[in-house]
């Protein structure tokens, strides 16, 4: 299964390059031969380190504080809680994007991605995926991009369209953008990328990411990947053809958006 289309990986590519330091990732996860797995796995790994581990919820809040890794890989069924638990902690401690979480969860758990999303996660994936798509992710989420895996993206589009009830945002919290940043927003939810809805909206790419920028702070997301569920949850897009138009997803991840694969 390929990992991206070549402007994808060259984008991330680029993205990657700006960072000196290697990726300090923190393992919470709660079984034990996992967590060595991933240790050996990520240590192995150019540009990548092992800042800490943890077993536990607790343990992951204690540790992530104490170190700010980039990313932490939490394990959705961490014990003494879960991940999501652990993610919202982590998150409401540190300044927004300091900290990524990246959710490992089980083949099957696809109902862990609205909650997941919602705790500030910036990705989910599930535990079976390929070493290279797990390395992949890390990177990307350090990088600031947003990643599903491919039956998690799916689900995504697919409770929108089953439960419409779930909903919790509302188009009265768009409100305060203008039309361009609501314009900005779809697009940003279609899965494009900063230089992607610049080349739609023939503006510069500054301008682009300014308007990203503005965007998540009037709507206290802290990242693309909320803006992603704001987005859908308030009704500014909507699922259907259109969605898989747009984003045009082409690999296991996609670009900007949620990175993720087409069904």
């Amino acid at each position: 299964m390929a990992l991206a289309n070549p402007r994808s990986d060259t984008d991330t590519s680029r993205l990657l390059s700006l960072q000196q330091e290697p990726i300090r990732v923190l393992i919470a996860e709660g079984e034990g031969l996992v967590r060595a797995g991933l240790r050996v796995l990520l240590a192995r790994q150019a540009g990548i380190s092992v800042a800490g581990e943890a077993a536990t919820v607790a343990e992951a809040v204690a540790v992530a504080l104490q170190t700010r890794p980039d990313v932490v890989l939490m394990d959705l069924a961490l014990p003494g809680g879960d991940g999501m638990e652990a993610t919202r902690q982590i998150l409401a401690d540190t300044a927004p994007g300091e900290v990524r979480v990246l959710i490992l969860a089980n083949s099957g758990a696809d109902d862990a991605v609205f909650p997941g999303l919602r705790a500030g996660a910036a990705g989910l994936l599930v535990k079976d995926s390929e070493p290279e798509e797990l390395i992949r992710a890390v990177q990307l989420v350090a990088a600031g991009e947003a990643v599903l895996a491919p039956g998690m993206a799916r689900r995504l589009v697919a409770e929108f369209l089953s439960h419409p009830e779930r909903l919790q945002s509302s188009a009265e919290q768009l409100d305060e953008l203008t039309a361009r940043e609501r314009e900005v927003v779809a697009l940003v939810a279609c899965g494009l990328s900063n230089e992607e809805i610049a080349e739609r909206l023939v503006v510069a790419r500054a301008t682009a990411k300014t308007h990203v920028s503005r965007a998540l702070y009037k709507l206290h997301a802290r990242d693309r990947a909320q803006l992603v569920v704001m987005a859908y949850e308030s009704g500014l897009v909507r699922p259907g053809p259109r969605w898989t138009d747009v984003a045009r997803p082409s690999g296991a991840f996609a670009r900007r958006g949620l990175h993720a694969v087409a069904a």
